[in-house]
């Protein structure tokens, strides 16, 4: 199975930008289906952005729709963040996960679901 290195975190003033990456290791990174989560302290997981296997489908979640937008490089076994707009409730650990699948197209927007999660990257955004 493959395991899970973020980074691209940091500190930014609201209204700045931030790509965070998530690189996987093995060679079987097209097989899994790949999401990021977030978790403020105090707070619970909440759910970002998923993409397929083939990347051909994405979704985000409603607090980030239209600011973050999910990629993925299957050569480069990388999937990326994008993150424009950015606001001070936007401070989390950014985390990665995935899920091997058969299907392609398949999404997953459940943490629960996911399998394997990188160790967490720091975004804070000051107002």
């Amino acid at each position: 199975q493959v395991q899970l290195v973020e980074s691209g975190g940091g500190a930014v003033q609201a209204g700045g930008s931030l790509r965070l990456s998530c690189a996987a290791s093995g060679r079987t990174f097209r097989s899994y289906v790949m999401g990021w989560f977030r978790q403020a302290p105090g707070k619970e997981r909440e759910f970002v952005a998923a993409i397929s296997r083939d990347g051909s489908i994405t979704m985000h979640g409603d607090s980030v729709k239209g600011r973050f937008t999910v990629s993925r490089d299957n050569a480069a076994d990388t999937m990326f963040l994008q993150m424009n707009g950015l606001k001070p409730e936007d401070t989390a650990i950014y985390s990665c996960a995935a899920d091997r699948t058969i299907s392609p197209q398949t999404i997953v927007t459940l943490a629960s679901i996911y399998e394997i999660w990188g160790q967490g990257t720091q975004v804070t955004v000051s107002s």
